[in-house]
This record gives C-alpha cells, structure tokens and sequence, in this order.
C-alpha cells in the first residue's frame, strides 16, 4: 500500500478531488492511503504565522522555515519516505514516467508552497525532488498536487478496475492516444469507422496505433520526433 503525506496550508482545497472517482476507489480498496496535514499546526506563535516578508525586499511573502521544517520533521518520526516533493514551477516536467516511477514507492511527502514560495533552506535542507505540472503559475501548490496524486494513483495495479485501461492511456507508450467512439454507430450522419465494428482484434490495433501516429504527429510533434519528454495530465 502506498501511503501519500501532503502539507499545505489549505487542506480544504483537497477535500473534493479525493473524495470522488478513482482516487475515492483506490482508498476504499485499501491501495492508498492520503493524508492531508495544515502547516499552520506547526507554526509556534499565537497567530500560527506561517509567513513572512522576504529578505532584501520585494513584493509578497514567503513561507517561513520553522513551521514547514518542524512540520516535516514531525513526519519523517512517524514513517521513513521515498522521496521528499516539493510542487515548483521550476521543477521537473512531470510525465508519463515520472508518474509510473513514483506509483512504485510506498511513502511519499508532498510540499504545496503558496505566496512567493517556500525559505530556500527547506529546499536545500529537506526536499529531494521538485516537480512542475507545467510552465506557468498557479496561486499554490495544492491543484499541482492533486494532478501528481491523480497520475501517480490511477497506475497502481488494482486502481483501475480494467487493468489494460491504464496501459492504453495517452503517452503510456510516448503516443498519444487513438479516437474512441461508443453507441451509437450512426450519429446524425457521423459514423463509427468500421474497423473497430469488426471484430478482427489485430486490424482494430492496427488502426489504433496508426491513428495514435497520426495524432501525435499533428498535435503534439515534438513528442513524435523524439524532442519532447513524454508529458501529460
């Protein structure tokens, strides 16, 4: 079973993502465990701060380094972790095989900064992985963590009811993934190829893995040629 630490400053911010769909199956079936943990319980003073103004000035805060490294420390009592993540817009581009490496590990700790960031000493310090979800900027942590959660999840054996469908997903085998069509054959003129009507299994993955060329070529080139790393959510 894997277990998933995340620690944030918004735990409400997870409470309807992990509650629904597969993620909500994976718990109940005892695949993974998540818990979420408010950074601000750590904080020492009266008004549990949790942020401060950045040295040498400018504009925002930044998330002070007690509360985040007593927070973690309080963790790393309880069980020994994997990897230690830190959710950054500078980190490294999650992909397809980024996901499928973590759905491996059994105890994994998620960091969601907010405002300007975390003190750079709980990167240097603790963290032992940064990942990104993309190149652009979200108001905290938290929605990249669910995203990390989600691929990683969704791939551990059992999660999934159909044990191919998660094999078959987009960028699984560096392509992306073919069209799909269901019921009914006919739509207002627009019809289901025939193809995948006629029960010969080798031509239908035949024209699965030439219309997943095709797409990815037209839509994603890079990934086609080699010179984009095979990411997605």
């Amino acid at each position: 079973m894997m277990i998933i630490d995340i620690l944030t400053l918004f735990p409400e911010m997870f409470e309807g993502p992990f509650h629904h769909s597969i993620l909500k199956r994976a718990q109940e079936k005892g695949l993974v465990e998540i818990h979420i943990h408010n950074i601000r319980n750590w904080a020492t003073d009266k008004h549990k701060h949790v942020d401060d103004y950045p040295f040498g000035g400018g504009a925002g805060m930044v998330m002070m380094v007690d509360p985040v490294a007593r927070c973690i420390e309080s963790m790393k009592e309880a069980r020994e972790y994997d990897e230690i993540i830190y959710m950054s817009p500078d980190g490294e581009l999650l992909n397809q095989r980024i996901s499928n490496e973590l759905s491996l590990k059994k105890n994994l700790l998620i960091l969601c900064g907010h405002y300007k960031g975390i003190d750079e000493r709980i990167r240097q310090h603790f963290i032992t992985r940064e990942i990104s979800i993309g190149d652009y900027v979200l108001s905290g942590g938290e929605m990249a963590a669910v995203v990390l959660t989600d691929s990683m999840v969704r791939v551990i054996p059992g999660v999934l009811n159909d044990e191919t469908s998660a094999l078959s997903d987009s960028f699984q085998d560096g392509l992306v993934s073919p069209p799909v069509y269901t019921r009914p054959y006919n739509y207002r003129g627009f019809k289901v190829p025939d193809v995948l009507l006629s029960g010969n299994d080798r031509e239908i993955a035949l024209w699965r893995h030439e219309q997943s060329l095709i797409r990815t070529a037209k839509r994603r080139p890079k990934l086609h040629s080699g010179q984009e790393p095979d990411s997605g959510v």
